[in-house]
């Protein structure tokens, strides 16, 4: 018995690169790697970059509160948010009703800092617009927002 795909039918290789998932996946590494080595010439490696963005988009969140935002642990970010804070860049503020929470903020050096590395990626994601044109990158987006609603509502299978 042979493994070989009926003549015409994807290889196993085919079908599994071809998957949506998996290409959002490869996207998403490669995208990393392109812009980690520009983002470090800046002096903002792309961990501390996700974390001072995401604290630009939402200020005052608790560091449990970033890992949920960013798929993270609070413990993978508490490495990037100590190196952030010995830096000067975010700092630490008591939560105005609950002592014991420490809102995170970034400081006026953070928001300098944090837009040399935005000059950055907004010059990569103007490369995608330009590569695709303004109507694909745009479908993209959507098409991207569509699956990213629809994935909490997925059932997984039961384990066999």
């Amino acid at each position: 018995m042979s493994s070989r795909p009926a003549p015409g039918a994807p290889s196993p290789a085919e079908e599994i690169f071809g998957r949506v998932a998996w290409a959002l996946r490869r996207a998403d590494l490669m995208l990393q790697a392109v812009k980690e080595p520009p983002l470090r010439g800046v002096g903002m490696p792309g961990s501390q970059y996700t974390v001072l963005i995401t604290l630009h988009a939402s200020p005052g969140l608790t560091g449990a509160e970033l890992a949920r935002t960013i798929g993270s642990t609070p413990q993978a970010v508490a490495l990037p948010l100590s190196k952030l804070t010995a830096r000067g860049l975010i700092e630490r503020r008591a939560h105005p009703r609950h002592r014991s929470v420490q809102e995170l903020h970034l400081t006026d050096a953070g928001r300098e800092e944090l837009a040399k590395a935005e000059d950055v990626v907004i010059d990569l994601e103007r490369h995608i617009q330009r590569s695709l044109g303004d109507q694909r990158y745009l479908q993209l987006r959507e098409l991207l927002g569509q699956v990213m609603e629809e994935l909490p509502h997925w059932t997984p299978p039961p384990a066999s």
